[in-house]
């Protein structure tokens, strides 16, 4: 292993959006089990250091591939096609139209069949782009317009975290 590997280096898997969970969650047991600091008792601090490097670096990457949108971003990064979601927030007409409906809607919704609905729709919508996100980035590898994708999902995810609040604050 190499701390300058990528995450999907590091993991052994391939560079890919599709990853098999199962897979990956072995993959990273086993990573914890060689680099966890425990491991490194008897050889005193210096090693016990760079284990613990090891292993903060193996979370962090099970962290980012295990997350759908984490992966697209950091795929999108690795192929030149930052994200830069701070700098860039240019979206479609339709698609900011789409959130200003969503918004007025969670704003409106008085009761709990109402929040679970919009949550539904969201859900969907979520699945869907995950979907072409897929196909934008291990058919096409068209690495500029899956970063428009991520920035777009990103504002899918905040407004589902919002609607969670909502069902929460709800009782649910």
């Amino acid at each position: 292993m190499k701390l300058d590997s990528d995450d999907f280096e590091l993991f052994d898997l391939p560079r890919r959006f599709v990853l098999d969970r199962d897979e990956l969650d072995a993959r990273w047991r086993a990573l914890q089990a060689e680099v966890h600091p425990d491991r490194f008792a008897s050889e005193g601090g210096a090693a016990q250091r760079v284990a613990m490097q090891w292993a903060v670096r193996v979370n962090e990457a099970y962290q980012r591939l295990k997350n759908p949108l984490k992966r697209a971003a950091y795929l999108c990064e690795l192929n030149g096609a930052a994200i830069d979601a701070e700098n860039n927030t240019a979206m479609p007409g339709s698609f900011l139209m789409q959130q200003m409906e969503w918004r007025e809607a969670l704003d409106d919704a008085g009761d709990l069949p109402a929040v679970e609905a919009l949550a539904d729709e969201v859900a969907l919508h979520r699945q869907q782009a995950l979907a072409a996100l897929q196909a934008t980035l291990d058919e096409r590898h068209d690495w500029a317009a899956a970063a428009q994708q991520v920035r777009a999902l990103m504002f899918v995810e905040r407004f589902a975290d919002d609607v969670d609040q909502r069902l929460e604050a709800l009782g649910q």
